[in-house]
């Protein structure tokens, strides 16, 4: 099984721009989907930005509305983040996760620790 680790979260002014970055040690890119997931307070977990390593589509919400990018390094087994534009309502946990393709969901899906990231006005 995998390890997710975070990072890079942290305040940022609105209209700013974070990018998280997830090691993601023991996954296997092209069998697996890979991406983030955001909890606001008091709210479900939702997803933000996903890549289905097989064949390298991208899944974004509909609140991303173009701001987010998710990418991969898999030769260095990592997963980005660039979020620009960042709204108050982005402030969140931001996780990274992965799950195998035809095999788990993202309801089994590993999980990293989270991160905050915080937008200020």
């Amino acid at each position: 099984e995998g390890k997710l680790v975070e990072s890079g979260g942290g305040t940022v002014q609105v209209g700013g721009s974070l990018r998280l970055s997830c090691q993601a040690s023991g996954v296997i890119f092209e069998e697996s989907l890979v991406g983030w997931f955001r909890q606001r307070p008091g709210k479900e977990r939702d997803g933000v930005a996903t890549i289905r390593g097989s064949n390298g589509k991208e899944y974004y919400g509909d609140f991303v509305k173009g701001r987010f990018t998710v990418s991969t390094d898999a030769a260095n087994n990592m997963i980005y983040l660039q979020m620009n534009n960042l709204k108050p309502e982005d402030t969140a946990i931001y996780y990274c996760g992965y799950h195998r393709e035809r095999i788990e969901t993202w309801e089994t899906a590993t999980w990293g620790q989270g991160v905050q990231v915080t937008v200020s006005s």
